[in-house]
């Protein structure tokens, strides 16, 4: 804003932001910067002369008015029925003003000394001096259900889609809030059971058709049973909770800490900060800080908090909608290091050499403010020479220090050899109204990694600390891959002419020997999605075997506690191992340490799926307007009913059903992962390029049905659905069976002869 606000603005900028009027707050939002905060300062002492502002703690506020949204305790009704409330931020001289409820018709029925939020309307010339409608309630948390809307006479019914929720659920008339027939919707309890023994239910949101975009992700949610709503105690706990003081920790806000998150963070968990070593001993180094939100502090040992958190094990991410494993007055407010905020961390620093190796490590629990809350692309803007206004101030402090560090860490990456993967993610972009808008490459800048390359060297400090504190802790373990997956991988590899080592202790660094032959190669994303196929996948476990992915002896997870119970794990360990406070790591945590890390490991999995089957819905129903259209890809997995073919535009897999891929019988071949036409010998296996034509996406499902067009260039004889029913169901050429198999034979062979040695 180029000029001062007036008083009026002012006042109805404070009356409109009741939880905000700080000095600093206000500044902010009026744009008002340097100088001109004198003056903003004189017109605030100046209204609080008039009586018009308090000023409480530096916040300035109407003191004899109400905020426009306030916490009420509901009271008794009026003779003439009418339910009052009084405000319980009441702070003026005068009599407590008097709050009339105006019920809606979809609101629950409330009950006198319950608590609610509630948005308020000053009025004048009755008998109260406020009007108020419902909010929410307080420390209520109703249940909810998802599913499908059937009309009746009066009102109708809801058949919920989660399998293990049998109940029908009555919803009155005036509750459906519009609903069609054969509507997807989400409702709430709305008291208890109705005509006919049935539970009643009031209707919340529409979600449309069942088969559209925006019901895809509540439809995954439940179908994995992912808790998406918290119990009643939970929101309470977190509800009362306060922001941590500086009693007991190190005073950390002088650091210029930043986050650097991507633009559409919903929270900021951790922030970073590095500067040159100025030890005389470490000529060229590095002190690297990494501080991440001390959850541990609001969600203790036993608590419900804490309950619920281990239940949920983690928080999943869906393109539309987080599932969070706390609730949001902590994972966006009390532990998000939003910029200029005070906030509790844990904290680490670290020393690294000239080459990144790292020194030391120290940690520190400590009270920290960010300086900014950044994004990877505005950071990486600054270093590629178009920085922002608040990046341009921050490049010598900050920015730049924090990339001489990276590039010392990516010198120890490189003698290190972590899994090369070139695997580019795609994101789903969705309109406002939740249809699939685009699906893009996500662009992998060098901000990322700089960020990554931390968070795995704040990850190592931790198992480090804690392992040589002989102290209990979960680690993230990820074995090497099984004998069995590696021939398999060889295997892919002769077949594009590549070499995987063998006869030798297993390194990452072989693996990528084989990958980066691979890069740039029509083979490479084959390769490379192989090799993933013959990773193990990644667990937590008290005791430690290593990161084979990361190369990395020790490792655990300390960086994200607002989204992942194992981390918090960490936390607590690194609490009592440093006799920080008596919200550390209990004897009874110890004892199902191993329990937890099971249990955690599969949420962990739920999540997985809940988040591809989502991502196949919403890609399907992307691909349903383009039925027809053709495509390109390459043959991804092959099985005894058909192919997979992985599509070049989306990243969608589609199915090839064998009735579809020609005009002949076709023979499965497992240990070869074949398909082989019995009159033509023709050959579909991994990793060719195809042109197919999409038949069928089915949004309900995720399903993509592909009728197959082109291998490698050469056309298929016209066939279409059930071409080859009625063909030669004979057997191939032997000829050219017994190549398809020899090398597989030979394979075969060696490993017998191993195992019998």
């Amino acid at each position: 804003m180029n000029q001062m606000p007036t008083k009026a603005e002012i006042l109805q900028w404070i009356t409109d932001n009741p939880t905000l009027g700080a000095k600093r707050e206000i500044a902010k939002a009026f744009g008002i910067k340097g100088a001109a905060r004198i003056d903003l300062k004189r017109i605030l002492k100046e209204l609080e002369a008039e009586g018009h502002l308090e000023k409480r703690k530096k916040t300035y506020r109407d003191p004899d008015r109400l905020p426009p949204v306030s916490v009420l305790q509901v009271m008794g009704t009026t003779p003439d029925g009418d339910q009052l409330a009084r405000p319980l931020e009441w702070h003026g001289e005068g009599a407590e003003p008097v709050v009339l409820l105006i019920p809606r018709a979809a609101d629950p029925a409330l009950g006198e000394g319950e608590r609610i939020l509630a948005k308020l309307q000053q009025v004048k010339g009755e008998a109260h001096h406020y009007e108020a409608r419902l909010i929410r309630r307080i420390g209520h948390n109703p249940t909810k259900v998802l599913g499908i809307y059937r009309k009746g006479t009066e009102g109708g019914r809801i058949l919920p889609i989660d399998k293990g929720q049998g109940n029908e659920w009555q919803v009155e008339a005036a509750q459906t809030h519009g609903a069609q027939d054969g509507e997807l919707v989400e409702a709430e309890q709305a008291g208890p059971k109705g005509r006919m023994g049935l539970p009643r239910a009031r209707i919340v949101s529409r979600l449309g058709d069942p088969s559209a975009p925006r019901a895809v992700s509540l439809i995954a949610i439940h179908q994995h049973g992912i808790p998406d709503d918290f119990p009643d105690d939970v929101i309470a706990e977190a509800d009362a909770q306060k922001p941590a003081g500086l009693k007991g920790r190190e005073d950390l806000r002088d650091l210029p800490l930043v986050t650097i998150d991507p633009s559409d963070a919903r929270d900021h968990d951790d922030a970073c900060y590095a500067h040159a070593d100025d030890a005389s001993d470490n000529a060229g180094g590095h002190v690297i800080w990494v501080a991440i939100a001390d959850v541990a502090h609001y969600v203790t040992p036993g608590s419900a908090l804490d309950t619920e958190a281990r239940k949920r094990g983690n928080s999943s991410y869906f393109p539309d909608r987080v599932v969070p494993m706390l609730p949001d007055r902590l994972s966006g407010d009390l532990c998000s290091l939003h910029e200029g905020v005070p906030r509790a961390c844990i904290a680490v620093r670290m020393r690294i050499d000239e080459f990144g190796q790292k020194l030391d490590q120290t940690f520190h629990r400590g009270i920290m403010r960010s300086g900014a809350s950044l994004t990877y692309q505005e950071v990486q803007a600054a270093m590629d020479g178009q920085p922002s206004e608040r990046a341009a101030e921050m490049m010598d402090e900050v920015i730049r220090p924090l990339y001489a560090a990276y590039s010392a860490l990516k010198h120890a990456r490189g003698t290190r050899q972590p899994l090369d993967l070139d695997l580019p993610e795609r994101k789903v972009v969705l309109t406002e109204e939740g249809k699939v808008l685009s699906v893009n490459f996500t662009e992998r800048l060098d901000a990322h990694k700089l960020i990554e390359e931390f968070m795995v060297l704040a990850n190592v400090a931790a198992a480090e600390t804690l392992s040589a504190r002989k102290s209990p802790l979960l680690f993230r373990v990820h074995e090497e891959p099984s004998e069995e997956k590696l021939d398999a991988l060889r295997e892919v590899a002769e077949a594009a002419g590549l070499v995987l080592a063998k006869g030798q202790v297993l390194r990452t660094s072989h693996i990528n020997a084989l990958l980066h032959g691979a890069a740039g190669t029509d083979q490479s994303e084959q390769i490379n999605m192989s090799t993933l196929r013959a990773m193990t996948q990644a667990y937590y476990a008290p005791v430690n075997f290593g990161h084979f992915g990361l190369a990395l002896r020790s490792y655990a997870h300390f960086t994200s506690p607002i989204r992942r119970y194992a981390d918090l794990i960490v936390h607590r360990a690194l609490i009592s191992a440093h006799g920080w406070g008596d919200d550390g790591l209990t004897a009874a945590e110890i004892e199902q340490l191993e329990a937890t890390a099971k249990h955690i490991s599969e949420t962990e999995r739920r999540s997985m799926m809940a988040e591809r089957d989502t991502n196949d819905r919403y890609l399907a129903a992307f691909l349903s307007e383009r039925v027809g259209e053709e495509f390109t890809g390459r043959i991804s997995g092959v099985a005894k009913f058909g192919a997979f073919v992985r599509l070049d535009e989306t990243g969608a897999d589609g199915l090839i059903p064998v009735r579809n891929i020609g005009n002949e019988y076709f023979h499965f071949d497992a240990d070869s992962a074949t398909l082989m036409g019995s009159d033509s010998g023709r050959i579909i296996t991994l990793g060719q390029r195809v042109t197919v034509k999409l038949a069928e996406a089915l949004p309900i499902t995720g399903g993509i049905a592909l009728d197959l067009i082109t291998v490698e260039g050469k056309e298929m004889p016209e066939g279409g659905r059930g071409a080859g029913r009625g063909r030669s169901h004979g057997k191939p050429p032997k000829r050219k069976l017994g190549a398809a198999k020899k090398k597989a034979a030979k394979t075969g062979r060696k490993v017998e002869r191993k195992r019998r040695g």
